[in-house]
């Protein structure tokens, strides 16, 4: 019943036929996600039973591309029915792209370029996208970020992760730091929107330019813990000089979207929000790993260890400023607790440095894509002397993932051959690179339009490397995401 309304909407917006609709990853609510394609356009149908929520969503994404900030357009709407249709931005978050083009413990040229636009949309979402604002009447469940809502947080770590570790403590000492943190960083400026969960899956990536989804938890609260979401990010695990650099841009960008912006204030609570940031996120991972065996989050437990070695150490180095913070017992126990087990043992075999290939579709009058790892290229093959299916009317407007190309290229063309031989050089590669421990290489599709006989040959060499190597297999079908119309 869910789907057949979606599609009505979608006819209705696009005043075409549905040709597909596709069930996407869930998340972790009750929200359900669905890409939807007709003749020529493309949405991203979102279902969900939670009224305020989809009002919420809907009125701040509204709101902020009123502001010029990048996020989804919203192309239709049923909320009597609990769904709406909002831009398709493609597969490809920022997180994903990290791990795709990342050198070892080195950000890319590329992907620096990524993290500052991300950043500098962050300033933006905070600053313009305060102005007007109506929280009273938009936000979902909580207007603010006060003392109230980081105790809940402090209270989830202290419950999911601090007890269930083992790790012995004085209860009413931890709660007496608890307070005195909790009232240092309530006199933060909260004149600005919080976004919440400020993270690079929440980033996407389309026409090579970051766009942000998942705001509709929200709140008015102070500008330091976004970025310190988005830069301490455990799993993602910037380097600490990068870190650095990027809380420079985002300084620098603030200050020119607000001449009143105060550097001064924010860095005095940047850091308090980091480590509020860290615990909070301990608390989840607790729960969801060390409570609940989830294999993902386990995994993640190391590198929040290591976020919170690294901020106790900026708190210290702190200390002589103005804005002095005195939480002794909560710094004894956030430092015992990462060493009170080998937090390591829950890092999967061969996780850090697993290689990651990326596998691309594209159109030679655009040129061959980039490779932001900075390797400068890889596997390169030409489809271009296979028959072509969009010389013919009947599939000029559908893509090498429909059934009909398939059926084309498979019955009328060379192409099973042709991706077979293609397998026989990218195999010893891929092999190879595993055994010396490479973590990125490129393997690229090319044809005339990037639409169909490139489309299908990256997406069969994608679905061979996930089934045959233990790799990480980015798939990128540069034209289509350009054109905004990817099945």
């Amino acid at each position: 019943m869910t789907e057949q309304k979606l599609k009505q909407l979608f006819q209705t917006w696009a005043n075409e036929k549905v040709e597909t609709i596709k069930a996407l990853p869930a998340s972790g609510s009750d929200r359900k996600y669905y890409r939807i394609t007709g003749q020529t356009k493309t949405a991203i149908a979102a279902f969900n039973p939670n009224e305020a929520e989809n009002q919420a969503f809907i009125n701040f994404t509204n709101h902020f591309k009123s502001k010029g900030i990048n996020v989804p357009e919203i192309y239709a709407t049923d909320l009597e029915n609990d769904i709406y249709l909002q831009q398709d931005l493609g597969n490809l978050s920022l997180y994903q792209q990290l791990f795709a083009t990342r050198q070892g413990n080195q950000f890319t040229p590329e992907l620096m370029n990524l993290y500052q636009q991300s950043v500098e949309q962050l300033a933006k979402i905070q600053l313009l996208g305060h102005r007007d604002l109506d929280y009273d009447n938009w936000c979902f469940q909580i207007t603010e970020f006060d003392k109230q809502s980081m105790l809940w947080d402090l209270n989830y770590f202290k419950y999911y992760f601090l007890k269930v570790s083992g790790l012995p403590f004085d209860e009413v000492k931890l709660e007496a730091d608890f307070q005195t943190l909790t009232d240092y960083l309530n006199g933060a400026n909260r004149n600005a929107f919080m976004f919440r969960d400020f993270q690079a899956r929440n980033i996407m990536l389309y026409n090579r330019q970051p766009y942000l989804i998942d705001y509709q938890g929200g709140r008015r609260g102070a500008m330091p813990y976004d970025l310190a979401s988005l830069l301490c990010q455990a799993k993602a695990d910037i380097p600490f000089e990068t870190r650095e650099e990027l809380l420079q841009h985002y300084l620098k960008t603030a200050k020119k979207i607000d001449a009143n912006f105060d550097e001064v204030e924010f860095m005095a609570f940047y850091y308090p929000f980091v480590l509020i940031r860290a615990i909070q996120v301990l608390g989840a991972y607790g729960f969801r790993g060390l409570y609940e065996k989830k294999p993902h989050f386990l995994s993640s437990i190391p590198f929040a260890m290591k976020n919170i070695v690294w901020v106790l150490k900026q708190l210290e180095n702190q200390s002589a400023s103005d804005y002095v913070l005195e939480i002794p017992y909560l710094k004894d126990i956030l430092l015992k607790l990462t060493t009170h087990q080998d937090w390591n043992q829950y890092l999967p075999k061969g996780e850090k440095g697993k290689l990651t290939v990326t596998v691309s579709s594209f159109s030679y009058k655009r040129g061959i894509p980039l490779d932001l790892s900075g390797n400068g290229g890889g596997h390169v093959f030409d489809c271009r002397a296979i028959h072509n299916p969009g010389r013919y009317q009947p599939y000029k407007k559908i893509t090498g993932r429909d059934q009909a190309v398939i059926d084309f290229l498979l019955e009328k063309s060379n192409i099973t051959e042709f991706i077979e031989n293609a397998k026989r050089i990218v195999i010893p590669s891929v092999e190879r690179y595993m055994e010396r421990g490479f973590t990125s290489l490129m393997v690229s599709f090319g044809c005339t339009g990037g639409q169909h006989r490139s489309v299908y040959s990256c997406d069969q060499m994608a679905k061979f490397l996930e089934e045959n190597y233990d790799v990480n297999v980015v798939v990128n079908h540069v034209e289509q995401e350009i054109k905004g119309w990817e099945n």
